[in-house]
C-alpha cells in the first residue's frame, strides 16, 4: 500500500490581518460530534488499513510483547477492602475480565454483595467506562455513569441495593462527580451543554422525572466550568466552578442542598482555593499571597475573612489538605517528592511521614472514614511497585497491606533509578527521573524512551510501570523528563512553561533530551519520545524544531492545531483553555506566539523521524481532525521516506481503547514500533 494522502481543498481565514491557509479543514465534519461524512470516515479508515499493513510483519512482536505485559498482571487482581460505615467495599477483577466488579460485605456479618457489575454493562459494548459512583450514606442505594462511546458524555442510573432493582431514574449527559444529600432522597450532577461543558449543577430526586430536577447552581462565564463534590465529614457539599487559574466554591448542608448556599469568597483572576470542613471551621488551601499556596481557616459565618493557618513555605510546595475527626493532613512537594504531614488541630509540629527511598511518588490512598486513627496510603517508585500501606497515627507505624504482584516475576535489584538535573539553555535544572537494568552500558550505545508532558500544572510523578519492563529488558532506558509548564516543582514552574513563556517546555524537552545523550544514556537519533494529548503538543514542536534528534516518536491524541482551536469558541474545551494558552481571537500578541509554535502550522519540507500518531474518533478533548489533519500536512511536505502512521480508534475517545487487555495491546504496538525503528527486530528479553 502506499501511504493515504488527504485531498488540498484551500481554505484562508483572515485574522488580526493574517491569513491562515489549510488546505485539509474539510476533514473537520460539520456535523461533528456527529461523524457520518462519507469521504472523511474512508478517509480515516485508509489510514487505519495503511497502519495494519505496516505493522503486519511485527504482529509477532506485538503479540510477543502484549502476552509479556498481561503475564505482569495479577488477572484475579482485587483491591484492598476499605471500610466505610456498616460495610467493607472493594473491586475486583476475575480471571480473563476485562471490566472490574464492586463487591461489599457487611462488617457485622453477612454475605459478599455485588453492587456493580462492571463486565455485565460492558457486554455488547466496543467501549466501555464508569465515570461517578456514590452511595447513599445507608448504604442502600447507588447511583453510577456510564459512557459507553468515548466522547464523555455520561448517563447515570440508579440500583437499590436492598431489592436488587435497577430504577428507572437516568439522567442523560452528565459528568463528574454524583453527590448524594444526607438521607440520600436525592443527588447533585454536572449538566453538559450542547459545548460539551458542565455549566450547570441540578438535583434529582429519586421516583421523579428528569425534566422536574432542580437546578441548583448555573455558571454564566463560558470559560468555566462547575462540579459537585462532598466534604469529608460528610456535612457540605461543595459547588466549585472556575478554569486553569481561577476558582469559586459555594457549600449547600448536606441535610438541605435547596437552602441558600454559602460563597466562601467571590472568584478573583488568577486565585485558587479549595475548601475543606471540621465542625465550623473552614480549612482553605490557596495561592492568594504565594505560588506555593498556603493554608488558611475562616468560619462558616465569615466565610470571606481567611487567616493563615500554614504560611507558604520556599521549599515546599502544598497541593492538598484533608480533615478527619482528630487530625488533619497536609500533602505537598519538596524538591519535586511527594510529602505527607500529619497535624493536629490543637498545634504543635507537624508529623512527616518517612518514604524510604529517594525518588518515588507518594499520598493518600482510599479513606473513606472521617472518623478513623489510621491512614491508607500509596507508594511507589521507578523500581518499586505500587503498595497500599497502613499508617497508625498515634504509633506513627507503618504496615504494608498489599503490594502489587507481578506474576510472572520481577526482580527489583536487576534494575536501578535517578533523579538527575539538567541544566537548560537558559541556565534553570531541570529534572529528570531515569531507570535503566543495572548492566545499562552509559556509552551512548543504547536507545532511550523520553516521556514529557508539560501543561495546566499536572506532575508526572516517577511511579513503577510493569510495562516498561519490555523495554528495559531490550536494552532502552527510560526517562521522564519533568518539564516546565507542570507543577513538578511548584505552581511556579508551570507559570514558568505556559502563556508567554510556553516555548520554555519545548526547549526544556529538547535540553534534556540532549542532556541524557551528553551523559551516556543515549545518543542523538536514539531518543524515542512519547507524549499525549498536550504532550501530543510537545511532541509535534519538538520534531519541527530538532528532528535529528529523535530516533521514532509516539504522539497520542496529539493537541497540534493548537491556532485554529484556540480560534474557535464553539469547541467544548476552547474558553477554558485561554488561561492556559492565551486567547488568539481578541489577542493579537496571544495569536502571534501560538502561531510560532503550533505544530499544524510550523510543519515545513524537511525530514521527520518516524511517527505513530493516534486519534479517537469520539474524542471530546482533542478533536479527531487534529491528527488527522497534522499527518496529512507531513504527508505531503516531509521530504523523507520515513514510515508515518495515524491510527484512528473509530469507537472510542481520549483514553484510547477501555478494557485492561486492549489497553494494553495499544501499549505493545507503540513498543513494537520503537523496537522496529531502533532495529531491535524481533529482540527477546534479556535472560
Amino acid at each position: 500500500m502506499t501511504p493515504p494522502l488527504a485531498a488540498r481543498r484551500p481554505s484562508t481565514t483572515i485574522h488580526h490581518g493574517t491569513a491562515l491557509s489549510d488546505d485539509y479543514a474539510w476533514l473537520r465534519d460539520p456535523g461533528y460530534p456527529e461523524v457520518t461524512d462519507p469521504e472523511i470516515l474512508d478517509h480515516l479508515k485508509a489510514e487505519n488499513a495503511y497502519f495494519e499493513e505496516q505493522m503486519a510483519p511485527h504482529q509477532p512482536l506485538i503479540e510477543t510483547l502484549f502476552r509479556e505485559m498481561k503475564g505482569r498482571i495479577k488477572e484475579d487482581d482485587a483491591s484492598v477492602p476499605a471500610k466505610d460505615g456498616a460495610y467493607l467495599y472493594w473491586r475486583a477483577f476475575e480471571m480473563g475480565g476485562q471490566y472490574r466488579k464492586w463487591w461489599r460485605k457487611p462488617i457485622a456479618d453477612g454475605p459478599d454483595e455485588l453492587i456493580l457489575d462492571e463486565p455485565a454493562l460492558a457486554e455488547g459494548h466496543e467501549y466501555f467506562r464508569v465515570g461517578a459512583v456514590s452511595l447513599t450514606e445507608d448504604g442502600r442505594f447507588l447511583v453510577y455513569a456510564v459512557d459507553d462511546d468515548g466522547s464523555e458524555r455520561y448517563t447515570a442510573r440508579v440500583r437499590d441495593l436492598q431489592s436488587g432493582e435497577l430504577l428507572a431514574d437516568t439522567v442523560v449527559g452528565t459528568m463528574g462527580a454524583l453527590v448524594w444529600n444526607a438521607d440520600g432522597s436525592a443527588f447533585l450532577y454536572g449538566q453538559v451543554n450542547e459545548q460539551w461543558r458542565v455549566d450547570t449543577i441540578r438535583l434529582h430526586r429519586i421516583g421523579t422525572a428528569v425534566a422536574e430536577d432542580v437546578k441548583i447552581f448555573h455558571e454564566e462565564d463560558i470559560g468555566f466550568q462547575c462540579g459537585a463534590g462532598m466534604t469529608h465529614d460528610r456535612k457540605w457539599i461543595a459547588i466549585a466552578t472556575g478554569d486553569n487559574t481561577t476558582s469559586e466554591v459555594h457549600l449547600l448542608p448536606a441535610t438541605d442542598p435547596l437552602a441558600e448556599p454559602i460563597l466562601v469568597r467571590a472568584r478573583q483572576a488568577g486565585v485558587e482555593y479549595d475548601v475543606e470542613t471540621h465542625d465550623d471551621q473552614l480549612f482553605i488551601v490557596t495561592n492568594d499571597t504565594d505560588t506555593n499556596f498556603r493554608l488558611a481557616t475562616a468560619t462558616l459565618s465569615v466565610p470571606a475573612e481567611w487567616r493563615e493557618l500554614i504560611g507558604p513555605r520556599r521549599d515546599f510546595y502544598l497541593t492538598d489538605v484533608s480533615c478527619f475527626a482528630g487530625f488533619f493532613v497536609v500533602e505537598g512537594r519538596e524538591n519535586g517528592l511527594d510529602q505527607v504531614e500529619i497535624h493536629d488541630y490543637a498545634g504543635g509540629p507537624p508529623k512527616r511521614i518517612a518514604f524510604p527511598e529517594t525518588s518515588y511518588a507518594a499520598g493518600l490512598d482510599e479513606n473513606a472514614e472521617y472518623a478513623t486513627g489510621t491512614l491508607r496510603l500509596s507508594y511507589e517508585s521507578m523500581i518499586s511497585p505500587d503498595r497500599v500501606m497502613a499508617y497508625d497515627v498515634a504509633s506513627a507505624t507503618m504496615t504494608t497491606l498489599k503490594e502489587q504482584i507481578i506474576p510472572s516475576g520481577y526482580d527489583r535489584d536487576r534494575y536501578a533509578t535517578e533523579r538527575l538535573e539538567i541544566v537548560a539553555r537558559d541556565g534553570t535544572r531541570v529534572p529528570a527521573s531515569v531507570v535503566f537494568a543495572k548492566d545499562f552500558p552509559r556509552d551512548g550505545s543504547r536507545p532511550l524512551y523520553l516521556y514529557g508532558y508539560g501543561a495546566y500544572g499536572i506532575a508526572i510523578p516517577p511511579g513503577f510501570s510493569p510495562l516498561r519492563l519490555s523495554l528495559l529488558d531490550r536494552g532502552f532506558a527510560f526517562a521522564v523528563a519533568h518539564i516546565r509548564g507542570g507543577d513538578d516543582l511548584g505552581q511556579q514552574w508551570q507559570l514558568d512553561g505556559k502563556l508567554e513563556k510556553r516555548w520554555n517546555a519545548f526547549t526544556d524537552f529538547v535540553d534534556v533530551a540532549r542532556g541524557l545523550c551528553d551523559l551516556g544514556f543515549t545518543s542523538p537519533g536514539k531518543v524515542c519520545a512519547a507524549g499525549g494529548s498536550a504532550g501530543g503538543e510537545l511532541m509535534g514542536v519538538v520534531i519541527n524544531t530538532d528532528p535529528d534528534l529523535f530516533g521514532s516518536v509516539a504522539a497520542h491524541v496529539p493537541f497540534v492545531d493548537v491556532l485554529n482551536t484556540m480560534l474557535d469558541d464553539t469547541l467544548p474545551l476552547t474558553p477554558g483553555e485561554w488561561p492556559e494558552w492565551g486567547n488568539p481571537i481578541v489577542d493579537k500578541a496571544a495569536f502571534d506566539l501560538i502561531r510560532s509554535y503550533s505544530p499544524y502550522d510550523n510543519v515545513s519540507a524537511q525530514a521527520y523521524p518516524p511517527m505513530l500518531i493516534t486519534a479517537g474518533l469520539n474524542d471530546p478533548r482533542v478533536t479527531y481532525w487534529e491528527p488527522a489533519k497534522w499527518c496529512a500536512r507531513l504527508r505531503e511536505l516531509k521530504t523523507d521516506d520515513s514510515v508515518l502512521l495515524l491510527k484512528t480508534n473509530m469507537g472510542a475517545g481520549h483514553g484510547g481503547k477501555s478494557g485492561r487487555f486492549e489497553s494494553l495491546r495499544e501499549a505493545a504496538e507503540e513498543f513494537a514500533f520503537f523496537l522496529w525503528q531502533m532495529k531491535c527486530g524481533e529482540a527477546h528479553p534479556t535472560p
